[in-house]
């Protein structure tokens, strides 16, 4: 293996090898202990010799819901991912179906799962089927985004070579576009685990009997601070186990250095094109939901289609209500949506840059970052807003969170992706690391920045919900909340409608602008 791939597969993991590593960490453990003791009447913070005494007594509950969450967790894990790679292939292989079918999987993605959980209850009733579709909800679109980044990162002369042997699409998937997609695959399998223990747990708290979703919102109802902090550290190092496990799975098969991209720009879509795509996306999604409900023959006082939310907003009698509810929270969960979501992509993006810069952070910094992002949000929130109050800090600290640490994976991935053969012609020219970060390494990222940047937009609006829901009390998120609870369905459907119709735009908007930056930095990709 070269340097310049020693050094890249070197940013994949977390080692703590140094001392100066391990003096962070303790300080970091020593100011959460003092933290824990001095704050022991507020009811925020447990100490780590509190949680591991708890740990210690309630092992065996612990490891129960455990082993309920995590066995559906996996499932969706696995699920989701396999509907990644089916629909990613599709769209390599079948280049003019890649906007329907990145349009289509985008829209169910940005269906909030606060009110989807419900909605999936009602059609699953008791069992674990609710946990593990939401599971994979949480989880393929993050894969899929990557992969197909990965499957276009290939030069232009290995297809012309797979063409002079005769061989066909196919063959290029296979022994072209696949290879080049593996760094991108695994990237997005590291941020999909933490993602589909969130989801699963999301699902427990729509009726489930058992798992670790039951156990917080036990907690959080008794305000038991230890076991809140439990099932958080316990959750958190689930979710490191895993990151590392694929990390040191990625290791073992990545071992070449990444191509050199010299792809020239392909044609452009035209505007035609893109809005016959974007209808036929909008005609699909509103046949697969009216023909859902009539082939399942749902109950029509829960399960309404497109003709009962257009009269809800429109025709009814109270359509004026509801639409002026909803703009209300709405415009509640803007204001902290985008501040928060634009903090997490610069925070990312920055420690990314910081950590190619001074490489020994990473032994610090990484561990740090893959546990706060691996504790899942609905242990995180009622905490953060506790530390920060309900208002716009607490709240926008807990979207950036959502947002930062796959921006940072996918940054750090990105860093990397250039070139040995570009460095060395910067080392003829004794270049410095500023000089070597922003002419080579930032282009390079560009590509994994903005589709990490796209499949924020949904996580985002994920994290403001799950917020809202549980901790803040307002915007749209407890809207779908007390609209569940209250079976005022129209809302709810209504709701969930709206939030999914501006989540895909804001990812629209955000494909927009990376259009324009990638023509000049990163064609291949057009």
């Amino acid at each position: 293996m070269t340097l310049t791939a020693e050094r890249g597969l070197r940013l994949l993991r977390p080692r703590i090898r140094r001392p100066d590593a391990w003096l962070g960490i303790i300080v970091v453990l020593l100011g959460w202990e003092a933290a824990g003791h001095v704050l022991t009447d507020s009811y925020v913070v447990a100490a780590p010799s509190q949680i591991l005494l708890y740990l210690a007594n309630e092992w065996q509950l612990m490891l129960r819901a455990l082993w309920v969450t995590l066995g559906n967790a996996t499932a969706g894990f696995v699920l989701g991912n396999l509907a990644a790679l089916v629909l990613a292939a599709l769209a390599s292989a079948w280049p003019r179906s890649e906007r329907v079918v990145t349009g289509l999987a985008l829209i169910v993605f940005c269906l909030p799962l606060v009110a989807t959980g419900p909605i999936l209850r009602v059609f699953f009733g008791p069992g674990n089927g609710p946990q593990i579709v939401l599971a994979a909800l949480a989880v393929y679109y993050t894969t899929l985004i990557p992969l197909l980044v990965g499957l276009r990162a290939a030069p232009d002369s290995w297809f012309d070579l797979v063409r002079s042997y005769g061989r066909g699409r196919f063959s290029a998937l296979v022994h072209v576009r696949a290879m080049a997609a593996l760094p991108y695959l695994f990237t997005g399998l590291q941020i999909a685990a933490p993602a589909a223990f969130l989801g699963a747990m999301v699902g427990e708290f729509t009726g489930s009997e058992r798992g670790m979703g039951v156990l917080t919102i036990r907690a959080l109802r008794a305000l038991d601070v230890e076991m809140t902090w439990a099932l958080a550290t316990v959750a958190t190092a689930v979710a490191i186990l895993a990151y590392l496990l694929i990390g040191a799975l990625a290791r073992r098969i990545l071992l070449e250095d990444p191509p050199v991209i010299l792809a020239m720009p392909t044609q452009a879509v035209g505007a035609s094109a893109a809005w016959r795509d974007t209808g036929l996306v909008v005609l699909l999604v509103l046949l697969a939901w009216a023909g859902a409900i009539w082939l399942f023959d749902l109950n029509a006082f829960f399960a309404k289609g497109p003709i009962d939310v257009v009269e809800a907003l429109f025709v009814d009698p109270d359509a004026a209500q509801t639409r002026a509810a909803l703009g209300k929270a709405l415009g509640e969960t803007a204001m902290f949506l985008i501040p928060g979501y634009l903090a997490g992509l610069a925070a990312g993006a920055g420690l990314a840059m910081l950590l190619t810069l001074v490489p020994a952070l990473s032994h610090t910094a990484m561990p740090l970052a893959i546990a706060l992002r691996s504790v899942p949000i609905v242990t995180t929130a009622p905490l953060v807003v506790l530390l920060l109050g309900r208002g716009a800090i607490g709240t926008i600290t807990l979207v950036a969170i959502m947002v930062f640490f796959p921006t940072l994976v996918a940054c750090l991935h990105g860093l990397r992706q250039t070139p040995g053969q570009i460095f060395d012609v910067f080392d003829s020219f004794a270049a410095g690391p500023l000089t070597r970060l922003f002419r080579v390494r930032i282009p390079a990222m560009l590509p994994a920045f903005f589709a990490a940047a796209r499949m924020a937009v949904p996580a985002s609006v994920l994290a403001i919900t799950v917020a809202e829901w549980l901790a803040t009390g307002g915007g749209i998120g407890s809207l779908m909340a007390l609209s569940a609870s209250l079976s005022d369905y129209d809302m709810l459907w209504s709701s969930v409608v709206l939030v999914s119709v501006l989540s895909a735009l804001g990812y629209a908007l955000v494909a927009f602008v990376e259009q324009h930056v990638l023509t000049i930095y990163a064609p291949e990709q057009i």
